[in-house]
């Protein structure tokens, strides 16, 4: 299974299963992180999603600055996606998920970085600057290209 391809699993799952309701893909922008998935919900919630298609990638995951210094990191609500049992529940930082992949595709969340079904508590500190310049940067792209107008038009 390749980074690619657990990536657009993230990213399906975040937007159905985590009250997300809009989500970037490793989207570049101001700063060093570029999460794999990154999704947003009202109230200033965000799951970040870092998917993981190798044992060594995962390990290496653990020296970048943003995971030493976890309020440096991006989303109040952190899970890494991986194929079946490439990462163990007992490796995971403190207050992370984690999202399995079958054979199939299918992801199965098999520990979640909150209580029951409420996504709004539990949370862990984050750089929410590192947020907004994401989204600015999003938005900005969109203006740039004269498409924000598409913005205060109503979904059909």
């Amino acid at each position: 299974m390749t980074h690619k391809h657990l990536v657009d699993i993230a990213y399906k799952w975040v937007l159905n299963n985590a009250s997300c309701g809009v989500a970037f893909k490793e989207l570049k922008s101001i700063g060093a992180e570029i999460p794999d998935v990154l999704g947003f919900g009202s109230g200033g919630h965000s799951v970040l999603i870092e998917c993981k298609a190798s044992r060594s990638d995962f390990f290496a995951d653990k020296n970048k600055d943003f995971r030493k210094y976890p309020d440096k990191g991006m989303g109040s609500h952190r899970f890494y996606c991986c194929p079946e049992g490439l990462i163990k529940k007992e490796e995971l930082p403190e207050g992370w998920g984690l999202i399995y992949v079958n054979d199939n595709g299918k992801p199965k969340c098999i520990a979640k970085p909150y209580k029951g079904n409420n996504v709004h508590k539990y949370t862990q500190e984050k750089n929410t600057l590192a947020e907004y310049n994401m989204m600015y940067s999003a938005l900005r792209r969109l203006q740039l290209r004269g498409r924000m107008e598409e913005i205060y038009e109503q979904p059909k």
